[in-house]
């Protein structure tokens, strides 16, 4: 395969057990996954056991067609003759790709449709410190949060394990391992890696990636912020933990050319500035996630722009202060102003601003204050926003506020591109497929049941839209909220 020969770092491995790691989204979006490649250097470094790699297809209705079954990029082995099929889900809509490569693997979607003879299914990823309820029919059991150390109990345990039953059985004790069939709706809490596992780095560089050709490593993980929205944010995992410049620095490999630092609050590291400085100076590429205004300085992005940045992106999240201000985000127009100027000072050619509509309580002033602000922002330098509608997440104070609803959020839009028509770049999340996220984000296991109906209809959003709104409210988890309804708090 043309992508397995570009591709530098990738582990060939047979041993005793292996593992089909599955990706429920296409190649170039897993692996531009930091958890992803690091659960599969995890496995692949352990003694007797292998992670061999599968994705969802680019063209899933093609392969469908082809009637080939799932295959591991490694082996070219159906996914449906391992053992373990072990998932990474980062996000509520790939659900819908976990069971459409497990149709694709030739087995049932349901757990309580597979014989106990087919592969025990386990999923994992960032999902699961969200609201892992709605995987519940599809997985024999998750592992909740960080499993850089917990994959390799659980595998102990289903490898060693009589049958799926027994393992089931001695996995709904593990204290962050949830068994659907056993445990019901009551989640274990998330698991939290010892800091000397960390960082989380790249094992495969690849230039058929959303992240051309880049080496990610972790400098820190999870925040010490309160973002009331964030499900990363200070009381997670117990907030944020450093790795020291000269452990990120020598595990970034000379062949690296391009080096993304990826994590929650990267430019709250202590030693950000100094990292950078030292991979520009190295003659790297440097990326950087997670920049956040109230840390921007001359410095800091002087060495940004050495490292090849043309584009300065950081976030307001509110539309307005009074919004920032009741989200908690720390974040003031003075210091957007500061860092469009620092943009233009050193020769970057954009400033993208992200930032959130309909959050609780939200006006059209608050719009227009929005539109006031891009306008002045982009009379300094080029200016896009990225717009997102908030939703709400479970394990955040603003669990439970329910969507806008798809009408205020794109009349809301359309106020904010007259604003800023001729002057300002708008490219929005569509409020549609957000108010699926909600419901999903919010949802439990009848949502989840729902994601099979609508992946069987079709996947459009009409598909979806009807999915859940024909279940029966005994069996909702939280009361629905149809998608033309407005904000207002949830009962």
């Amino acid at each position: 395969m043309a992508r397995m020969r570009d591709e530098i770092g990738a582990v060939d491995k047979e041993a005793p057990e292996s593992v089909a790691l599955v990706y429920p989204s296409p190649y170039r979006v897993g692996m531009s996954s930091l958890g992803y490649q690091t659960i599969y250097r995890s496995i692949n470094d352990s003694n007797g056991r292998a992670a061999h790699r599968a994705f969802l297809p680019d063209d899933v209705g093609a392969w469908r067609q082809s009637r080939v079954p799932l295959l591991t990029y490694e082996k070219l082995r159906p996914v449906s003759d391992y053992p373990v099929i072990a998932f990474s889900v980062a996000y509520e809509a790939e659900l819908a790709g976990m069971i459409e490569t497990l149709e694709l693997s030739g087995l049932a979607p349901l757990a309580q449709h597979r014989s106990p003879q087919d592969p025990f299914v386990l999923v994992g990823g960032p999902l699961t410190f969200s609201n892992p309820l709605p995987l519940a029919p599809f997985a024999d059991g998750v592992l909740m949060g960080e499993a850089d150390q917990s994959i390799h109990d659980v595998l102990g345990v289903v490898f060693g394990s009589a049958s799926k039953a027994d393992a089931l059985r001695v996995l709904a004790d593990h204290p962050h391992v949830f068994v659907p069939s056993l445990h019901g709706d009551v989640l274990p809490p998330i698991d939290k890696a010892e800091d000397a596992t960390l960082p989380a780095f790249s094992q495969v560089i690849t230039p058929h990636t959303e992240l051309r050709n880049m080496f990610l490593i972790e400098p820190e993980r999870g925040c010490h912020r309160g973002c009331t929205y964030c499900v990363m944010r200070r009381s997670t995992n117990d907030g944020m933990r450093i790795v020291k410049q000269e452990r990120v620095l020598s595990l970034i490999p000379d062949h690296a050319k391009r080096v993304g630092l990826v994590g929650a609050a990267t430019t709250d590291h202590p030693q950000i500035v100094d990292i950078v400085h030292a991979l520009a100076e190295s003659g790297r590429e440097v990326g950087l996630s997670s920049l956040r205004a109230d840390r921007l300085t001359d410095d800091l992005v002087s060495a940004l722009a050495r490292g090849g940045h043309r584009i300065l992106t950081t976030a307001s999240d509110g539309s307005s202060q009074r919004m920032r201000d009741a989200i908690q985000r720390r974040t003031s127009e003075a210091q957007l102003r500061q860092a469009a100027m620092l943009a233009r000072r050193h020769g970057m050619k954009r400033l993208k601003l992200y930032v959130m509509v309909g959050l609780p309580g939200e006006t059209d002033d608050d719009i227009d204050e929005l539109v006031e602000l891009g306008k002045e922002l982009s009379s300094t330098i080029p200016l896009s926003l990225g717009v997102a509608p908030f939703v709400a997440k479970r394990n955040t104070p603003l669990d439970g506020y329910p969507f806008a609803g798809i009408p205020l959020v794109e009349s809301r839009l359309r106020r904010l591109r007259r604003g800023v028509r001729g002057r300002v770049d708008v490219r929005a999340t569509s409020a549609r497929w957000a108010w699926v996220e909600y419901v999903l984000a919010q949802g439990g296991r009848a949502e989840g049941l729902a994601v099979l109906d609508a992946v069987r209809a079709g996947g459009r959003f009409s598909d979806w839209k009807g999915a859940f709104e024909a279940l029966p409210p005994d069996r909702r988890r939280r009361s629905l909220v149809r998608p033309g309804d407005r904000l207002g708090r949830a009962s």
